[in-house]
């Protein structure tokens, strides 16, 4: 049964490929959904799939790419909505889906 993971991502994320990271990790897991930059410096990541995958993808945004600095990850798992085709990046302040 799919999952959906709702995160925000705090630390040294916006300018660091950090998004790119992201969807690069979730199309290989199989994920779908989004990342986008958000106005305070955070970076805003949903996505939906198996809840394996999912605990991977917390995994790759605890740690992020070279050059980030990853200071704390908030993350809420809620039932999926099925709305997503594919893992896409958003533009910055995106708020929904």
């Amino acid at each position: 049964m799919p999952e959906r993971l709702e995160a925000t991502v705090r630390g040294v994320v916006q300018g660091v490929g950090y998004r790119w990271f992201v969807m690069r990790r979730a199309r290989h897991l199989r994920l779908v959904g989004w990342a986008a930059n958000q106005p305070d410096g955070t970076v805003r990541v949903v996505a939906e799939g198996p809840g394996a995958a999912l605990d991977e993808l917390v995994q790759a945004l605890e740690s992020g790419p070279a050059g980030a600095a990853v200071r704390s990850v908030d993350a809420e798992r809620l039932a999926a909505t099925g709305a997503f085709t594919r893992f896409e990046i958003r533009a910055a302040g995106h708020s929904g889906d």
